[in-house]
């Protein structure tokens, strides 16, 4: 059985349609004097918000959408693939304790940069491989580390993912926040997501925050 991404996954709550809100005050910077925010887009955002909730000085992360051309997007809409948008994961996070070439380090192996709007089962430009960068550092940074892991190896295909500049992030509908830990048995979650935490959790113990994988 395929289990296909974010817009067939079956959940819990009733789907709403209200319009997603424009998260303004995460746009540059962090809530915090210290924090920073960096945005990523890697397929379905149930797959990576996870996953980055659960690193070492990582203080949010917010699943929403970014890169597209319609204001305040509906889910069903970008899911339609009507309005340019990728699902991206917002992340808060403090630098002196995860830095972002290590976050995006841990992006290139968390999903497949070598498909085209494509990751695994779901296809469509919303689960397009994608770094939004917010200033011009993280633009230098995300094309230094793209270009060592695409001359490390890791994958046997050329990377595909885009690396554009950061305009409006658009929070995702409230039930979308914290799928995987708030639904596990659903079956994309049990089939798809699950195995892949278990890989990162192996692989990256050591950034883990205390009592997570235990």
């Amino acid at each position: 059985m395929i289990f296909s991404g974010c817009s067939r996954g079956q959940n819990t709550k009733q789907v709403t349609t209200q319009a997603a809100q424009t998260n303004t005050n995460s746009i540059k910077k962090g809530a915090g004097t210290n924090l920073e925010t960096a945005t990523l887009a890697g397929g379905c955002f149930w797959c990576i918000e996870t996953i980055f909730e659960d690193l070492k000085g990582v203080d949010k992360v917010e699943s929403g959408y970014a890169g597209g051309r319609v204001e305040n997007p509906t889910y069903e809409q970008v899911c339609a693939g009507v309005t340019g948008h990728a699902e991206v994961v917002q992340i808060t996070f403090d630098p002196s304790v995860i830095s972002y070439d290590k976050l995006l380090e841990i992006f290139f192996h968390i999903h497949n940069p070598t498909t085209l709007n494509k990751q695994g089962a779901d296809e469509g430009e919303q689960y397009r491989s994608a770094i939004f960068y917010h200033n011009e550092a993280q633009k230098t940074t995300a094309e230094k580390v793209k270009k060592q892991i695409g001359e490390s190896g890791l994958w046997n295909q050329p990377i595909v993912t885009e690396i554009s500049p950061m305009d409006k992030f658009y929070s995702a509908e409230e039930y979308h926040q914290n799928y995987y830990k708030t639904n596990p048995e659903a079956g994309y979650c049990s089939m798809v997501i699950a195995p892949k935490v278990q890989k990162f959790y192996k692989e990256y113990k050591e950034y883990l925050k205390e009592g997570v994988a235990n």
